[in-house]
């Protein structure tokens, strides 16, 4: 290889037209964190950026995802390598995701189809929520090649509701079903409720104030409207504005799926469905006998209690029950490609992120999701390149030392 080429291979490249430019303000994704509380209300930056009490959970998942060491091996290869995959038969760009969010339009109006468009873009899975501020139907048409849609556990009526948007997700050609297992009951997440956002959105003073001092974010809530819970509205007896069809959402949804309503989604599903919130590997196994494709390592992003213990700890226990019976999705404290690196390494097929896609739409507007996709692209090259790897794949041989490995 001659040596310009070489040379390109290393250097950052990205599909977004401003991808250069903005990567001088914003070489990590946490210089998008540093920035948002500048460019968005302090509710909508403490909403998206906060866990549950006092943030620990969130800080012991960047913790124990900081201490994953890598031994490299040289001699291997001289450029960076291509990071495509497969994930349950649809080829993506990289194996980074957009996880599911409830309320990002909260942290900026309009951001589900921004982030869907982003990811149809890039070409990577983008996973709506059904506590989302867009319909399934819109995102579908946003993002018809990449998108996945998420749901909670609605069992009024013996589910009606439920399965009544896994007809819709069907139609709408939806690629993977998951549902969120890991929250059976509702906590109290402490920043957002001092921001004001503890139960129903109804700006006070300061809030309004703090709206009127970011145009750029208040121009994005003229054009969108107060989020909501889209996918939900129909369901709510003719009720149109945000606040009714938040109560109606909380006394329809609640409670973790139990086994034998797994059961039922699995089979009224006619595609790839996959189990969020698995932190046990017996738990894998029950998924696994029930025949679910996708086991997704998730502590809810740190946003239950802090007490839980840290996604990546648990990841290496649970590949070794799943090993290749099903798909090993992977969230929860990601913040860039060498995490997405670390999390292959321990047995993941694919990691997404969440919390750090609300930060960049926060710094950057519309150009955020797309721009932190390909940093996040262009670090995984780099780090799957620096330790030897060819591949995502080969990240697993790598040799790890990860101290707070659970053991079962």
């Amino acid at each position: 290889m001659d040596e310009d080429k070489l040379r390109q291979s290393f250097m950052p490249a990205g599909q977004t037209a401003n991808f250069q430019k903005h990567l001088r303000e914003f070489p990590t994704s946490l210089f998008f964190r540093k920035k948002a509380p500048r460019r968005v209300p302090r509710f909508a930056f403490e909403y998206g950026d906060t866990g549950a009490g006092d943030d620990v959970g969130i800080a012991h998942n960047w913790a124990s995802l900081d201490g994953v060491k890598i031994v490299p091996r040289y001699g291997v290869t001289a450029v960076s390598p291509p990071v495509g995959v497969e994930l349950f038969g649809t080829k993506y760009s990289a194996p980074v995701g957009i996880a599911p969010m409830g309320g990002p339009s909260i942290v900026w109006p309009g951001a589900d189809l921004i982030m869907a468009k982003a990811a149809q873009a890039a070409r990577v899975p983008y996973v709506l929520s059904v506590v989302g501020g867009a319909t399934v139907e819109e995102a579908a048409e946003a993002a018809p090649d990449v998108i996945w849609f998420q749901i909670y556990r609605f069992a009024r009526d013996d589910h009606r509701m439920g399965f009544d948007l896994v007809r819709r997700a069907q139609a709408a050609g939806i690629k993977v079903l998951t549902l969120t297992v890991d929250t059976p009951v509702r906590t109290v997440r402490s920043r957002e409720t001092y921001a004001g956002l503890g139960n129903e959105f109804r700006p006070n003073a300061r809030m309004i104030a703090e709206m009127l001092v970011r145009p750029r974010w208040l121009m994005a809530l003229l054009r969108n409207g107060y989020p909501r819970f889209a996918s939900m509205q129909q369901y709510a007896g003719g009720k149109t504005r945000t606040n009714d069809i938040i109560r109606f959402a909380r006394s329809a949804m609640g409670g973790a799926f139990l086994w034998d309503e797994i059961a039922r989604y699995r089979d009224a599903w006619k595609g790839p469905i996959a189990l969020k919130g698995i932190m046990h590997p017996e738990d894998a196994e029950k998924a696994l006998a029930l025949g679910i494709d996708g086991i997704w390592v998730s502590n809810h992003g740190g946003r239950q209690i802090e007490a839980l213990a840290p996604t990546i700890d648990v990841l290496p226990s649970i590949a070794s029950v799943v090993g290749n019976k099903a798909t090993i999705l992977f969230d929860s404290g990601i913040r860039s490609g060498q995490d997405v690196m670390r999390a292959l390494a321990l047995g993941a097929n694919a990691a997404f992120a969440g919390k750090s896609f609300l930060w960049a739409i926060a710094a950057l507007g519309e150009e955020g999701p797309g721009q932190l996709i390909d940093l996040y692209i262009n670090e995984l090259r780099a780090s799957l390149g620096q330790i030897g790897a060819q591949s995502p794949a080969e990240a697993r041989a790598a040799k790890v030392l990860h101290p707070t490995r659970i053991a079962f």
